[in-house]
């Protein structure tokens, strides 16, 4: 197949479209992938181009994957069957009976396994041993990178991924007895996945109840198998790492002030009776944006555009805080999450939850030489608390 191939991908749900967009285009590179989030907009997608394959799910509002299925048979043009996969949450007889008439090339029930899913692409987009390789797009000529990171700003797919997490995203992938606590100790500090999940857990499609606002409610909320599915689909996004050591070196940085703010905001809650697991999550993900910003910064450097050590920090003290910003509002993320989030920058005046004081304390003090520590008696948020030294201490490094 050595033409680029048109794909569409119809789901209701956001995180849906990315898992099966990025299983696309880690099969073919150079695939031009179309979403669609409802079976109308899919069957009108269908009348004006011809894709080489479609993934649809079932449920999708207005005309179901069902009928968008039954319009494709409809149009047949050639003596082959247009590959369609369907994906769908109901597995009885019934359900799988009425879809058989219209021969989709594959009936996935959800959560179905997502390597097992991207086998089956290769052999539907790949010709036997064809191999694509694309080239990273080029910059133009007259964009500055002041341009560049303000469009990024509202289309960065987020922070890259800790040291070894893809490698354990897969190690998971193939593992036979994952369960939800081991899920939580695995990826519990990397601020991308966590806050993947937790929107992800919140979307339309799954949001009942209470909003999640931690990974153990997200993940309880998705399950393990759907959880790992969207793990994969994080890992396979394009610079999921970095791969400049300057860039590298500055997201050590970021990583590690997240986990010394989240592991003392835990502590610290956990001492005072409050909640614990939001304040860690809240201290985990505030450095988001800077992250984020990394990685705009090495599609950038990737692409051919001049980066040194002047540009990246100038580049974190204009647009981090913006990016965490934009992030936080598309991804969803909870309100009251978003607004113990900021709580890590500043408390102005006002009333504020324990929770707040707690992780603004706890980002200050990770900031701090550990020397420096006992000057946090004086802190505002030290004050409100009524802190004893040995609550302090909770705030040291661990």
């Amino acid at each position: 197949m050595s033409v680029s191939p048109g794909v569409l991908v119809a789901a209701s749900d956001p995180w849906s479209r990315e898992l099966l967009g990025q299983l696309v285009l880690s099969v073919r590179c150079d695939a031009s992938v179309e979403y669609c989030e409802d079976g109308d907009t899919a069957i009108e997608a269908c009348r004006r181009y011809p894709f080489a394959l479609i993934l649809a799910e079932r449920e999708l509002p207005g005309s179901d994957g069902l009928e968008l299925l039954r319009h494709v048979r409809m149009r047949r043009r050639g003596p082959v069957a247009q590959p369609f996969i369907l994906i769908s949450s109901k597995a009885d007889a019934a359900s799988v009976r009425a879809a058989l008439p219209l021969a989709p090339t594959a009936y996935l029930v959800k959560p179905f396994n997502a390597e097992n899913l991207r086998e089956r692409l290769r052999s539907l987009l790949l010709a036997p041993g064809e191999n694509v390789v694309c080239e990273l797009p080029t910059l133009e000529q007259s964009l500055s990178l002041e341009r560049f990171l303000q469009t990024e700003r509202d289309a960065t797919e987020g922070a890259p991924l800790m040291g070894e997490v893809g490698a354990a995203v897969n190690r998971c992938m193939e593992a036979s007895d994952i369960n939800l606590e081991m899920l939580d100790q695995e990826f519990g500090h990397d601020p991308q996945i966590t806050a993947c999940l937790i929107s992800a857990a919140n979307s339309a499609a799954r949001h009942v109840g209470m909003p999640c606002q931690t990974l153990m409610q997200a993940l309880s909320r998705l399950g393990v198998a759907q959880a790992l599915n969207l793990m994969l689909a994080v890992a396979l996004q394009r610079a999921a790492t970095l791969s400049d050591p300057l860039l590298q070196e500055r997201a050590e940085r970021f990583w590690e002030l997240s986990r010394h703010t989240a592991d003392g905001a835990f502590a610290l809650a956990e001492s005072l009776g409050a909640d614990a697991d939001r304040c860690f999550t809240a201290g985990l993900l505030h450095c988001l944006g800077d992250l984020a910003l990394l990685r705009s910064l090495q599609d950038w450097h990737s692409a051919g555009g001049e980066l040194g050590e002047a540009d990246v920090d100038k580049a974190l003290n204009e647009h981090g805080a913006s990016f965490g910003s934009a992030l936080r509002t598309r991804w969803r993320l909870p309100l009251e999450l978003r607004n113990l989030i900021a709580a890590a920058y500043a408390i102005d005046n006002g009333v504020f939850s324990r929770e707040a004081l707690i992780v603004n304390l706890a980002a200050s003090a990770a900031r701090l030489p550990e020397e420096e520590l006992p000057r946090l008696k004086d802190h505002k948020a030290a004050r409100m608390l009524q802190l004893t030294p040995a609550q302090l201490g909770y705030l040291g490094r661990t």
